[in-house]
């Protein structure tokens, strides 16, 4: 079983910054690979960053330059450093991870956190 909990999200002015917070919660020792993805009202699910396990990221085009994802393994978290944000970004922001357990991976999601910018 994966729980993932999410955090951080608050309302922001155009060109303000936030940082998110993902905590993989487990009981046994796994490897995560994390992920951000957000959802505006109306609109459909769209990916916005990951990092693997060995640290490798991946970004939206929409993001790039401005959000930075960064993991602690100790702690199977993800932290999604949100900067410029611009009106376009306000959405449910929702971590995923692939845990990897056993020699099957678990994809768990969690309930999201908002993060509307707004003048």
């Amino acid at each position: 079983q994966v729980q993932v909990t999410e955090a951080g999200g608050d309302t922001v002015q155009p060109g303000g910054s936030l940082r998110l917070s993902c905590v993989a919660s487990t009981r046994i020792r796994c490897t995560h690979d994390m992920s951000w993805y957000r959802q505006a009202p109306g609109k459909g699910r769209e990916f916005v960053a990951s990092i693997d396990g060995d640290g490798t990221t991946n970004y939206a085009e929409s993001v790039k330059g401005r959000f930075t994802i960064s993991r602690d393994n100790v702690e199977n978290m993800s932290y999604l450093q949100m900067n410029n944000l611009e009106v376009e970004d306000t959405a449910m922001y929702i971590c995923k991870t692939v845990a990897w357990c056993g020699p099957s991976p678990i994809n768990a999601w969690g309930q999201g956190t908002q993060v509307s910018v707004s003048s």
